[in-house]
């Protein structure tokens, strides 16, 4: 398995979005653009994540957005565990872990989708 944020890593991400089902937004929706930043991720490191959906499908890419509809904040630690899937974002939400600024709704939609694109 690619190592977390690698080039090879985002790539199987975005291999896997594009075969992904219909992305849960309408035709008349723009792009709705999900930031994850990580607050202490080693310097060799993305600092964020930016996925960006609309009607044709999503994908990610290394870095932040300044359009972002929400922004997700957490340790580069517990965004690993969200991606092996050893941490559920509910609970990491629940527990204070995540910190949501911007369209929390919209968020819980995609982070629905985003997990059965898996």
């Amino acid at each position: 398995m690619a190592d977390f944020l690698s080039a090879e890593w985002l790539a199987t991400l975005n291999d896997t979005l594009s075969k992904a089902g219909p992305v849960p937004l309408d035709s008349a929706t723009s792009d709705f653009r999900v930031v994850f930043e990580f607050t202490d991720a080693p310097s060799s490191s993305a600092h964020a994540l930016t996925f960006t959906i609309n009607a044709k499908g999503a994908f990610a890419e290394s870095g932040d957005h300044l359009a972002a509809n929400t922004v997700v904040r957490l340790s580069y630690k517990d965004a690993e565990a969200l991606t092996s899937g050893t941490l559920d974002s509910a609970s990491a939400l629940r527990e204070g872990r995540l910190k949501v600024r911007g369209d929390v709704h919209a968020l819980v939609s995609m982070l629905g989708w985003l997990h059965g694109a898996k």
